[in-house]
């Protein structure tokens, strides 16, 4: 099992492509611990942090940890951080999932959407990095990796919701400056980003409902490239921008039907791809 005894910790992990990450991790033998909001049933969103971890111990032999907490705050991100090292000794993987999304053009986004975007994509990332950051520099094989696109100044990323590129963006960033700051610590940091739509709630509530769910892939393909990105040395695989699809055919896996939705429909690309 290539992540025995190896302590992961992602944030937004209770669903999506989050959960599908701990499930893959999980049955490489890792511990689990999941960061997220939801602990009571949403009535639109699948799932808490408690069936997600009743999910993720029967994947592998390792521990599970679901953690209720909110990253747009420094006392809960403290306390997520305080509590996976109790429990597992340490940290040597910090998955930063967790995103708000509105796909709104400038006069459409109210205040509190642009302060949720920026207080968890950019916020939350920044500050949830720093507070693993003395735990993985003590750990054999360290790796951050952030689910945020490649940055590409092509206007058409910006004109048709710009808070949410800016912030998405933000995440990116945090990959592009701590891949060199933490050089000296063998700590390596990437980001991954899906070619196709991926099939979470996002998806199917906020963007285009079942139309679009049919023309995209499962989160199994973004957990299968994390799951080869993470095993990389970490000193030697650090400032990329990952796309999905590549990671895997980089490791010779070429068809990718079995990850569609529906594989009659032609797919559907992903923003900033």
């Amino acid at each position: 099992m290539l992540f025995q005894h190896k302590n992961v910790l992602i944030t937004g992990g209770s669903r999506g492509i989050g959960k599908a990450i701990a499930l893959r991790l999980a049955a490489e033998g890792a511990n689990v611990a999941i960061a997220a909001k939801t602990a009571e049933p949403h009535p639109k969103l699948e799932g808490t942090i408690y069936t997600a971890a009743e999910e993720i111990a029967k994947a592998g032999p390792g521990k599970v940890l679901p953690l209720q907490g909110d990253i747009r705050f420094e006392e809960s991100i403290e306390q997520i951080v305080k509590t996976t090292v109790e429990l597992f000794g340490g940290i040597d993987i910090l998955v930063n999932n967790a995103s708000a999304i509105s796909l709104t053009p400038t006069e459409q986004t109210e205040a509190k959407r642009w302060d949720l975007m920026h207080g968890i994509n950019v916020r939350g990332t920044f500050l949830m990095s720093k507070a693993c950051i003395p735990h993985l520099k003590k750990s054999h094989n360290p790796h951050i990796l952030n689910l945020s696109p490649p940055l590409n100044m092509d206007p058409r990323w910006f004109a048709p919701h710009l808070a949410y590129t800016m912030s998405k963006y933000g995440m990116s960033m945090v990959v592009y400056g701590l891949a060199e700051e933490l050089k000296p610590h063998r700590i390596a940091a990437n980001a991954l980003w899906p070619k196709t739509t991926i099939a979470t709630a996002a998806v199917e509530n906020l963007l285009g409902g079942d139309f679009l769910v049919q023309r995209s892939r499962t989160p199994e393909i973004v957990a299968d490239a994390a799951f080869h990105i993470l095993q990389r040395p970490s000193y030697e695989c650090t400032g990329n921008f990952f796309i999905d699809e590549e990671v895997l055919t980089a490791e010779g896996i070429t068809d990718f039907t079995r990850y569609a939705v529906n594989p009659a429909q032609k797919l559907m690309n992903d923003l900033f791809v």
